[in-house]
């Protein structure tokens, strides 16, 4: 039974699962906007909304907990300067979601997952 088991697995094992969420959480923290397949999408929100979380608290044992994940010192600076002064009001809700369609090679469902509120974002509009 698989009762309490909360997370899809991807197909992958956990060390793998858990190098392919660390190294994604990373790029999009850094890069804002990843485009990825919908099922990975959904389960890096929560762990980069995890990690937003962690940048507002802004502690040290905040910052030491986000290394934990963050694969670079130079995210993790952006995370608890820049990122957590753009959502300090923000009571969560960090990501969204974007479906593309599906991948050409495989028909596999694609989206964008990205930070709301982003710089970029606004200068394009």
């Amino acid at each position: 039974m698989n009762h309490r088991k909360s997370g899809r697995k991807l197909g992958r094992s956990v060390s793998h699962r858990k190098a392919l969420f660390r190294n994604m959480v990373t790029s999009l923290l850094e890069h804002e906007q990843i485009r990825t397949t919908d099922a990975k999408a959904k389960e890096l929100r929560g762990i980069a909304e995890r990690m937003i979380t962690l940048g507002k608290r802004g502690t040290l044992h905040a910052r030491r907990q986000a290394l934990e994940t963050i694969r670079s010192k130079e995210v993790t600076s952006k995370l608890f300067s820049e990122l957590a002064d753009r959502y300090r009001e923000r009571p969560g809700g960090y990501t969204r979601v974007l479906k593309l369609g599906q991948r050409p090679g495989d028909a596999a469902p694609m989206a964008i997952i990205e930070l709301v509120d982003r710089e970029d974002q606004e200068a394009n509009a």
